[in-house]
């Protein structure tokens, strides 16, 4: 809601954390708008989903070589969505019969290239419409086994009935340029998308590291942050032990998921949710980022901009352009980047 005479909407904010229906984008919509549905029936306006939440995240990349792998990629591309497809239909159509904002993660299928996946993040608003669109810049580590690399034209920030809102994907919350890039835009709700990862080094918290990327977003740019990530169901780790019998042990290691959300202090707005499934809730009160800024406003009066200056190329890459044709891949591929309304 906004509150009358006001500027600064409080509305309640959902952080899934939830496992897809494995490499069934269909029934992991299904299961998705069962959760919207669950969110907005507790007073929810924004419900956030993990990373490529349909139709799955490539575990098989940390777990097996490429040449074995290159089969589950196959299985993948075949299984993944393009992002007007009926499966986001059925997503669009529950944001706008529950009246709420839905950023959701997928595995886009590239209108151009048969063999090409981007890992999306989709903005949908309580009109169902799809109105922005990012593309995660740069896959992490093994997942370059599976995506290509999104462009600057999709690190935008959205002006919305709810604040200026704005997303990453994962590792992407790492990334000091691009999470400033938001920040100066005027990003004030900040969504941070992930899976768990078990299979990451054995002295790494992939839980705590997740939290603090978020607290590190929050307390730098005085923002909210919401951070939804996906869980690893008993489903997935059947399918990965195909591919190697000790899947099992490395698949099921605890603190591998965190979801929550984070408050401008850079503390949790309400106790977060570490590996087990659910919905974390809470109110998002864009009053309160007033305040800290007085002290540290790194995109206002606490910065140098005659000392640093960040150039961000949003021109959308195409794979050919095409002169003297009026339409074609180039024009196909720009009007696909580039949906609704955001902030300069």
């Amino acid at each position: 809601m906004v509150l009358p005479g006001s500027e600064f909407p409080v509305f309640t904010a959902a952080a899934v954390q939830a496992s897809p229906v494995y490499l069934d984008a269909d029934k992991t919509a299904e299961r998705a708008v069962s959760l919207i549905g669950e969110a907005a029936g507790n007073g929810a306006r924004l419900v956030v989903f993990p990373e490529v939440f349909i139709p799955a995240y490539p575990y098989w990349n940390w777990i097996t070589d490429p040449v074995t792998g290159s089969a589950w990629f196959d299985r993948l591309v075949r299984a993944s969505v393009f992002a007007d497809g009926p499966e986001i239909g059925k997503i669009r159509a529950s944001a706008r019969a529950n009246d709420c904002y839905v950023v959701m993660g997928l595995n886009e299928r590239s209108p151009v290239s048969l063999g090409a996946l981007y890992n999306t993040l989709l903005f949908i608003g309580p009109d169902g419409e799809v109105f922005g669109k990012h593309r995660k810049l740069v896959p992490t580590w093994a997942e370059k086994l599976t995506w290509t690399g999104g462009d600057g034209s999709s690190l935008k920030v959205y002006d919305t009935e709810i604040g200026p809102l704005g997303g990453l994907a994962c590792g992407e919350n790492t990334n000091t340029l691009a999470r400033f890039a938001l920040l100066a835009q005027g990003e004030l709700v900040h969504t941070a998308s992930y899976i768990g990862l078990p299979v990451a080094p054995p002295d790494y918290d992939m839980a705590e590291a997740i939290k603090l990327r978020g607290m590190s977003h929050s307390f730098e740019g005085k923002v909210f942050t919401v951070i939804s990530t996906s869980t690893v169901s008993d489903e997935i780790i059947t399918a990965m032990e195909e591919i190697r019998p000790d899947a099992r042990a490395l698949l099921e290691r605890k603190s591998g998921a965190y979801s929550g959300i984070i408050g401008p202090d850079g503390r949790e707005v309400v106790p977060g949710l570490i590996d087990d499934e659910g919905i974390v809730y809470a109110e998002i009160d864009l009053g309160r980022c007033i305040q800290p800024k007085q002290m540290h406003d790194i995109t206002g009066h606490y910065n140098r901009f005659d000392v640093f200056n960040l150039q961000v190329n949003q021109q959308s890459q195409a794979p050919v352009n095409l002169a003297g044709r009026a339409s074609g891949l180039a024009a196909e591929h720009d009007q696909e980047e580039g949906p609704g309304p955001e902030t300069s």
